[in-house]
C-alpha cells in the first residue's frame, strides 16, 4: 500500500481536519480545504483501522479560500498548534460555524444558522494568545509539538502569541533540565510570568492581574483565564444578555474559576453562589469577590447541586472544562428548574452531548452565540441560552 493518496476533500469535520474517502474508507485529512484536491501523505493508516488520517503535502486543485501561512512553522509535520494558517480568515470562521452547525444536528437533533463572530484583540487572527505553555527539547530550546506527536518543532516565536509573550524572549534562549516553559501575559497590567518545569527557580506562587467587565482579577499561577484579550469582555456581555438577571436573583456560576460571571451577576444585583473545585481558583475568587458578597463554594460541581441550596437557582452560568458538564451534572441542574442557563462551551461536541441532555428534561435552546476566540486554530467558543420549554397540554 502506497503512503500517497490523491483525493477529492469534502466537509470540514471537528478537530482541525476535513473529510475525504480513499476506496470507500474516510480519511481525516489536515492542511486542507474543502473543495480542493490534493495528495495526502497516510501519517496513519492501519489496514484495519476505522478511518486513516493524512497532511495533504501536494494542491493540485485549490480553494479560492486558501493562502499562504503567515507561520513558517505551520504545515505538514511541522508545528501542531495551528489548524487554519492556509486559510484566510474569514473562511476559517465560516468552516468552524459549519462544524458548530453540523455538531449541533448530529447529536441533539437542533437546527440552528451559526455565525462566528469576530472579537477585538487580535490582528487577523495573529498575536493574540496570552497564556502559551513551550515543550522543551533534548537541546534546552522551546517550541510546540507537531500534531499527535510528542516530537518538539523549536520556533524563534509564536505568531498567534501577543507581542507581551514573545517580548520575554522565552524562545529566544536555552532552558536546560526543563520539560516545559510556560508564559503568561495580562494585556490589562502588562505583567508578564515565566515559569519553567521543573521549576528554575521561580517563586512558587506567582499572581498575574487581570482587567474585565469593568473589575481587577487576581490568577494565580496555573489558573484558569481567556487567552484571548477580548474574550471576557464579550463572554460576560453575552451571558448578561441571554440571561437578562433581575435584582435579587438567586444565580449560580459552576465551573467559576477566579469568578469572572460570579461578579458581572452579583454586579447586576443576583445573590451569586459561585462553585469552583480548584483550591487555587476558589481561593482568588473569594479575594476577586469579596466586596459583592459572593458565596465561593470550594467543592465539585457534582457534589455542590446535590445539596439544598442548589435547588433554588434562578439562574445558572455553566462553564465546564472541554469534556462538558456530563449526564449527571445536567440531571443534578434541571432539579433546581432554573429560569435560564447560560452554557459556555469551548467544544462543539460537547456542548452538543449536554444541549440533547438538556433537552430530554425540558430545557430547549432559545438563543446561540459563537466567538473566534482561537484564530488559526479549530477552537470556537460558544455561549447558549437554555430556558425551560413550556408544557404541552395533555388529552
Amino acid at each position: 500500500m502506497t503512503d500517497d493518496v490523491e483525493v477529492e476533500v469534502g466537509a470540514v469535520a471537528h478537530g482541525g481536519h476535513c473529510v475525504a474517502r480513499h476506496d470507500g474508507r474516510v480519511v481525516f485529512v489536515r492542511h486542507a480545504l474543502p473543495g480542493e484536491r490534493v495528495r495526502v501523505h497516510l501519517t496513519e493508516s492501519a489496514p484495519d483501522a476505522r478511518f486513516w488520517r493524512g497532511d495533504a503535502v501536494e494542491v493540485l486543485e485549490a480553494s479560492p479560500h486558501r493562502v499562504v501561512p503567515p507561520c513558517p512553522f505551520s504545515g505538514p509535520g511541522r508545528c501542531g498548534g495551528c489548524d487554519w494558517q492556509h486559510v484566510d480568515v474569514a473562511e476559517q470562521r465560516r468552516l468552524k460555524a459549519a462544524v458548530v452547525a453540523e455538531q449541533l444536528h448530529r447529536m441533539a437533533g437542533i437546527d440552528r444558522e451559526v455565525v462566528v463572530e469576530a472579537v477585538p484583540g487580535d490582528a487577523e487572527g495573529l498575536g493574540w494568545r496570552t497564556r502559551v505553555q513551550y515543550a522543551v527539547d533534548a537541546d534546552g530550546r522551546a517550541g510546540l509539538r507537531a500534531h499527535r506527536s510528542h516530537e518538539v518543532v523549536a520556533v524563534d516565536r509564536c505568531r498567534i502569541a501577543h507581542d507581551l509573550v514573545d517580548a520575554t524572549g522565552a524562545t529566544r534562549r536555552l532552558w536546560p533540565g526543563s520539560e516545559r516553559v510556560e508564559v503568561v501575559a495580562s494585556v490589562g497590567s502588562g505583567e508578564t510570568q515565566v515559569r519553567a518545569e521543573p521549576s528554575s527557580g521561580a517563586p512558587a506562587d506567582q499572581v498575574v492581574t487581570e482587567h474585565a467587565a469593568g473589575r481587577t482579577w487576581r490568577v494565580s499561577s496555573g489558573g484558569f483565564w481567556q487567552v484571548h484579550p477580548g474574550a471576557a469582555d464579550v463572554l460576560v456581555a453575552a451571558v448578561l444578555e441571554g440571561l437578562r438577571p433581575r435584582a435579587q436573583d438567586n444565580a449560580l456560576d459552576l465551573y467559576a474559576g477566579v469568578g469572572l460571571f460570579a461578579g458581572a451577576l452579583a454586579e447586576a444585583g443576583c445573590r451569586v453562589v459561585a462553585v469552583e473545585s480548584d483550591r487555587r481558583a476558589a481561593a482568588d475568587a473569594r479575594v476577586n469577590l469579596a466586596d459583592l458578597g459572593v458565596r465561593v463554594e470550594g467543592v465539585a460541581v457534582d457534589r455542590f447541586l446535590r445539596r439544598p441550596v442548589a435547588h433554588r437557582a434562578d439562574l445558572v452560568v455553566l462553564d465546564p472544562p472541554r469534556s462538558g458538564a456530563g449526564r449527571r451534572v445536567v440531571e443534578e441542574l434541571v432539579r433546581a428548574r432554573p429560569r435560564a442557563i447560560a452554557y459556555v462551551a469551548c467544544d462543539p461536541a460537547a456542548l452538543a452531548r449536554d444541549l440533547s441532555s438538556f433537552g430530554e428534561r425540558g430545557y430547549a435552546l432559545t438563543g446561540l452565540r459563537a466567538f473566534d476566540l482561537f484564530p488559526m486554530t479549530h477552537h470556537v467558543e460558544a455561549v447558549a441560552i437554555l430556558r425551560r420549554a413550556p408544557r404541552r397540554d395533555r388529552g
